[in-house]
C-alpha cells in the first residue's frame, strides 16, 4: 500500500466523479455548500448508521432509539437559550465585503491563543488590532463583531407572524430531553437509561466549507444517557471506552485519531467535563468527529422550568425523586463519513510503477457495495443475473458488464468493493466462479453455492471484537 499523501482536492474530486457526493442542486449551479449523497455515499451511510445502532442500541442493554420531530414547539428553543444566545461573531472585510466568523479567524492567526475562553469584547479587540488578515484580499480593515443568529427561522400556517415562528432544529439533543418523561412512562425502565437519535439538524453557518465537513444541513447520531446524580465520572469513562471502540470499528487509521480533553475553559458552565474525538483531515487539519460530554441535569432542569413540567425520576430503591444526570455522545455523521473517505483513499502502484490503481480500502462491512458480479461475456449475463440475485438477497450488490474485466476490477477498486466474481464460460460446467479480494487482488476458484458463506466468513474475521 503506498504511504503517499493525497491532497484533499484530489479525494474530493473522486468522490463526486465517482458517485459518492455530488453538489446540490447542481442543475441550476448549484447552492453554496450544499451536498448530496449519490447512489455509493447514500449505501455507505446506511451502512455507518447501521454499524452505530449495533454498536450503541443494540450492543448497549440500557439504551432505546426514538425519531423525534425536526420543527417543535419555539417554546423548546426559549428555554434552552438557544433563541437568545445561539450565535455566531460576524465580521466582515471593509475592502472585498468578505464575510467570516472572527473566532475562525483569529484561531488561524494565532493557533496558540485560546479564543474560545475569550469574551465579545477581547474578541473584537483583537480583529480591530490590525493583526488579523483577511483571507481573501490580504487587508487587514474589518467592521465590529456583531452577533448572528445561526437557527433557521420559518413559519407554520398561512400567515407569517410572530405567533406562528418556528426554527429548523439546530441539534437533535432537545428532542430527546422533551421525550424524557414519555421514554420513561412508556418503556417502563429504571435508570440508568440511553435514549438515541439519528437525525438531521440545521444551522445557518456564517462559512460554511470544507466539502462536507461543515454544512448547514447535517446529521447527527446522539445519545443522551441519564443516571443518578453523582455517578457521572463512571457513566463518562464508560461512554468514552464505548465511543473509542466504535472508532475502532471504522477502520480509521489510529495516528490520524486523537482524544482531546476540553480545557476548563473550554467547558460550558453545566459541564463538569468534555472530551472530543478528532480525525486528521488533509488541508483542514484536526477536525471534530464528536463530543462526549458531561451535561448534569442542566437541560431536564431548564425544560421542567420552562414548561411547569415534573421531569423528576422516582428512584424505586429511595423512593426519592431527583432529576437525572446526563452523559452525551454526539457523533457528526456527515463528518464520519469524510472522515472514512479520505482515510481510506489511495493510489496504488502496480507492476514495478508501470501501472496504478485507485482503491478505496473501507472496511469492507462499509463498503456501499460487498460484491461485484461480472459475467465474463455478455453471453453469459443471464447466467451470471441468476447468481446476482441469489447473493443480492444477503449483500449489497452490483451487476457490473460494461468494459474488460481489468477496468471492472479497477472501477470496483475505486470504490471500494471487497470482493469481485466473475462468471466465465467454465461456470456453466463446473458451478464455480472466480472471486478476486480488493486489497491484497488475490484470485481463488470456488463453488458458486459458497460465495455467500466465503463472503461472511471474510466479513466476520474482520470484525473488531
Amino acid at each position: 500500500m503506498a504511504d503517499k499523501e493525497h491532497s484533499f482536492e484530489e479525494i474530493t474530486t473522486h468522490l463526486v466523479t465517482s458517485g459518492f457526493i455530488y453538489p446540490g442542486s447542481e442543475v441550476y449551479g448549484g447552492l453554496s455548500n450544499s451536498w448530496d449523497y449519490g447512489p455509493l455515499g447514500a449505501l455507505l451511510k446506511n451502512h455507518v448508521k447501521d454499524l452505530w445502532l449495533r454498536h450503541f442500541v443494540r450492543g448497549i442493554e440500557y439504551n432505546v432509539q426514538i425519531d423525534p420531530a425536526i420543527i417543535m414547539n419555539p417554546k423548546v428553543w426559549e428555554a434552552t437559550g438557544h433563541v437568545a444566545n445561539f450565535h455566531d461573531p460576524l465580521i466582515d472585510c471593509k475592502y472585498c465585503h468578505s464575510r467570516f466568523r472572527a473566532d475562525d479567524l483569529v484561531k488561524k492567526e494565532m493557533p496558540d491563543l485560546d479564543v474560545d475562553g475569550l469574551n465579545q469584547e477581547q474578541l473584537n479587540d483583537i480583529v480591530q488590532s490590525g493583526k488579523i488578515v483577511c483571507p481573501k484580499c490580504g487587508k487587514s480593515e474589518f467592521t465590529p463583531i456583531r452577533q448572528f443568529q445561526m437557527m433557521f427561522k420559518t413559519f407554520i400556517g398561512v400567515t407569517e407572524e410572530k405567533t406562528s415562528t418556528v426554527y429548523l432544529r439546530p441539534e437533535t439533543a432537545q428532542g430527546i430531553f422533551v421525550n424524557f418523561k414519555n421514554v420513561m412512562r412508556t418503556t417502563r425502565r429504571k435508570l440508568p437509561i440511553g435514549i438515541c437519535d439519528i437525525g438531521k439538524a440545521f444551522r445557518n453557518e456564517i462559512t460554511p466549507g470544507n466539502f462536507t465537513f461543515r454544512t448547514r444541513e447535517f446529521e447527527q447520531m446522539e445519545i443522551e444517557f441519564f443516571f443518578k446524580p453523582g455517578e457521572d465520572q463512571q457513566w463518562f469513562s464508560f461512554y468514552k471506552e464505548n465511543c473509542k471502540a466504535f472508532v475502532e470499528k471504522l477502520g480509521l487509521k489510529d495516528e490520524k485519531v486523537r482524544f482531546r480533553d476540553h480545557e476548563p475553559a473550554e467547558l460550558a458552565f453545566y459541564s463538569t467535563g468534555t472530551t472530543d474525538i478528532e480525525y486528521l483531515f488533509p488541508t483542514i487539519g484536526w477536525g471534530e468527529l464528536m463530543g462526549i460530554a458531561c451535561r448534569g441535569d442542566y437541560d431536564l432542569g431548564r425544560h421542567q422550568q420552562a414548561s411547569g413540567q415534573d421531569l423528576t425520576y422516582l428512584d424505586p430503591e429511595t423512593n426519592t425523586r431527583y432529576l437525572p444526570h446526563v452523559v452525551e455522545p454526539s457523533f457528526g455523521l456527515d463528518r464520519l463519513m469524510l472522515a472514512l473517505l479520505c482515510d481510506s483513499y489511495d493510489v496504488e502502484e502496480l507492476d514495478g510503477g508501470k501501472d496504478s490503481r485507485i482503491v478505496m480500502h473501507l472496511e469492507p462491512e462499509l463498503s456501499p457495495y460487498t460484491i461485484a458480479i461480472m459475467p465474463l461475456s455478455n453471453k453469459l449475463n443471464e447466467k451470471a443475473k441468476t447468481v446476482f440475485d441469489d447473493v443480492r438477497e444477503d449483500f449489497d450488490t452490483i451487476f457490473d458488464t460494461t468494459g474488460s474485466i481489468g477496468k471492472r476490477y479497477r472501477r470496483e477498486d475505486a470504490i471500494g468493493t471487497p470482493f469481485c466474481v466473475t462468471y466465465d464460460f467454465d461456470s456453466e460446467n463446473d458451478s464455480m466462479v472466480t472471486i478476486r479480494e480488493r486489497d491484497s487482488m488475490k484470485q481463488e476458484r470456488i463453488k458458486i453455492s459458497s460465495i455467500k458463506s466465503y463472503v461472511r466468513s471474510f466479513l466476520d474475521s474482520k470484525k473488531v471484537k
